[in-house]
Formats: C-alpha cells, sequence, structure tokens
C-alpha cells in the first residue's frame, strides 16, 4: 500500500499559521508563573529544563490551523481566529501533559515527557494552570461568553473520551464485555475529534459565523478527528519508526485495544488473537494474525468514511472559497498518511 504525499501546500500553510499563533501563545504563556511558564514553554518545544532555549519540534500546529483558517472561512480576517488558536492549542497541551502521565508515558516528541522531565505533581499543576490560561484567553474576546461555552462543551467531550479509554484497557478483549468498534469510534470523536471540531468552530465564531456554519465545521472536524486516529491506529502498528518515531508493533505490546485489533477480533480469522495480544514478544504474530483477520483494512476503510463526510460537510457549507480549499489541504495532510 503506497502512503500519498502530503500535499506541497499543507507544510506552507501550517507553518503560516503558527508564525501568526505564536507571539500570541508565547506572551499568554508569558503570564504564568516562571516555573509553571518554564514547564509549558517546554512541552512547547521552546526551552530545556531549565529555561535553556531549544527548537525542539511542537507539533504539527494543527489545531491552530483550524482555528485560524476557521476565521477565514468566516469571511474574516485570519487575525480574529488567533485568540481560538491560542485556546485550543493550550488546551491541547494541557490534554497531552495529562495523557502521559495516566498511560505512564515517558517520552513525548523524541524527548522525556514533562512528568519525566520535571515531576508528576508539577506536571499535573503545568496542566491546569495552560487549562485555566486558555478559558482566561477566551474570556477576554468580545464573543467571550458564547467562545468558552463552545470550548467548555468540547472539554466536557474530551475528559469522557479520556474517560472512556482509561475503563477500555480493563475490559476483555473477548465476550459480552468486549469493546465494540462503535464504543470505540464514539471514544475517539470524544477524545480527538471534539477537539479538532472546536478549534474550527471557535475560530468561525470569533470571525462572525453564523450557528450554521460553527456547527458544521465541529462536525467536520470531528469526522476528521475519527480518520486522524484510525490512521494513526494503522500506524501504532505497522508504520515505519523513522516516520512515526515509535517503535514497530509499540502499541501491540502495551496490548491497546485499537481500531485494528477490535475489527480482527470481531473476525473468525482473528480467534487466536486473544492469546497473542497476551504473550510478550509476539507482536509480529499479532500485527500478521489482525491484517489476515481485516482489522488494516477495516481501519482505513473506517477512516475513509469519515474524511468523506467531512469533506461533504465543507463542501455544503457556506464557507469563504479560499479558506475552505485550505481546511481540505489540512485534512488530507492529516489523514493523507496511509489512505
Amino acid at each position: 500500500m503506497t502512503a500519498l504525499q502530503a500535499p506541497p501546500a499543507a507544510p506552507e500553510l501550517l507553518a503560516h499559521c503558527a508564525g501568526l499563533v505564536r507571539p500570541a501563545l508565547r506572551q499568554a504563556v508569558g503570564r504564568l508563573h516562571p516555573w509553571l511558564g518554564e514547564m509549558a514553554a517546554y512541552s512547547f518545544g521552546w526551552c530545556e529544563v531549565g529555561g535553556a532555549p531549544a527548537t525542539a519540534s511542537g507539533g504539527k500546529g494543527v489545531r491552530q490551523a483550524l482555528a485560524v483558517l476557521g476565521a477565514r472561512a468566516a469571511g474574516a480576517d485570519e487575525h480574529a481566529g488567533i485568540p481560538a488558536a491560542v485556546a485550543v492549542e493550550l488546551v491541547h497541551v494541557f490534554s497531552l501533559l495529562h495523557d502521559d502521565i495516566m498511560d505512564g508515558d515517558a517520552t513525548r516528541r523524541r524527548r522525556p515527557a514533562v512528568w519525566k522531565a520535571y515531576g508528576t505533581g508539577p506536571a499535573v499543576l503545568a496542566g491546569d494552570a495552560l487549562f485555566a490560561l486558555a478559558v482566561e484567553t477566551l474570556a477576554a474576546v468580545s464573543q467571550g461568553a458564547g467562545a468558552v461555552r463552545l470550548l467548555s462543551a468540547a472539554l466536557a467531550d474530551l475528559m469522557r473520551g479520556q474517560a472512556d479509554d482509561l475503563l477500555f484497557t480493563g475490559r476483555p478483549c473477548t465476550g459480552p464485555d468486549r469493546v465494540t468498534v462503535e464504543e470505540y469510534r464514539s471514544m475517539v470523536e470524544a477524545k480527538t475529534g471534539a477537539l479538532l471540531g472546536c478549534a474550527a468552530a471557535l475560530g468561525a465564531l470569533l470571525g462572525g459565523a453564523d450557528e450554521d456554519t460553527t456547527s458544521a465545521l465541529d462536525r467536520a472536524g470531528r469526522h476528521l478527528g475519527i480518520a486522524f486516529q484510525l490512521v494513526d491506529d494503522v500506524l501504532g502498528i505497522w508504520g515505519d519508526p523513522a516516520v512515526t518515531g515509535k517503535p514497530a508493533g509499540g502499541d501491540l505490546r502495551e496490548r491497546k485495544k485499537t481500531y485494528p485489533v477490535l475489527a480482527a477480533l470481531d473476525s473468525p480469522a482473528g480467534r487466536a488473537l486473544p492469546e497473542l495480544l497476551d504473550s510478550p514478544g509476539r507482536s509480529e504474530e499479532a500485527a500478521e494474525l489482525i491484517e489476515a483477520a481485516g482489522g488494516r483494512t477495516a481501519a482505513l476503510a473506517e477512516a475513509r468514511t469519515h474524511t468523506s463526510t467531512a469533506r461533504a460537510l465543507l463542501s455544503r457549507a457556506p464557507l469563504a472559497a479560499g479558506a475552505a480549499g485550505d481546511l481540505l489541504t489540512v485534512l488530507d495532510f492529516l489523514v493523507g498518511r496511509e489512505l
């Protein structure tokens, strides 16, 4: 299977949006307590432990771009989306700080996670500070009440998704209490899709869009989030470590109930999979069985479905033409890695 190349415009588009947002994001982080600000700066890749300047990766910046493009899609100047971009990026990093602690992940973007670098308690506190700063950022804009309500709804979904994700780890692979693909899809929409949808909708709201337009962008972002996670699930089993930055088959060794695994478990051909998942050192065999049982094919087909739905929502919404095309460019960049 050949992965699609990212559209040539996508890296430039993301870099442009990040350049617009970065000064405001740095200014917001600068309002934090110095120690909390250092941990935040470390999480963004701006500094090392102790505060020395760094140029580590701060992620793709997709949520920032969606917020900026949401404002443009509403026909407003792209700068109108900057407070939304700052808020969603702060919330995204807040969620990563806490996720790494809950999942026991010691590294993030090839560096020690904040909790490993500074300690668990400080990392929790830094995450809480970023969350509070996000709310403060939106409360300061003229549409603050509506913007905070929109962010709060996305956060409620994110927490529900995180709760389900944690509970899934304790459920069996087979039997009536097993995790179903439908439950997994709902969890992913909440945990990953809600904030992507919120980013685009918040930008549009600050750009003066009506409720129908913000709703369409929110729903498109949610479907984009599902598609992104399903592709990520495929890469978590079969991805090239040189590209993903993660060891091959890492999700299987951690016994994660990702979509390909759940789809394979539903197939008669996957009957032996639970034993392989419970056997250390047999992740390669498990990956082969998942593929033979149709898990990889099912995940990519589902991702294509949600990508198509997101495209349809964007095509039907009354969006400014140029911004609509840029939103599709971001969509292709985010989910086109294996489709």
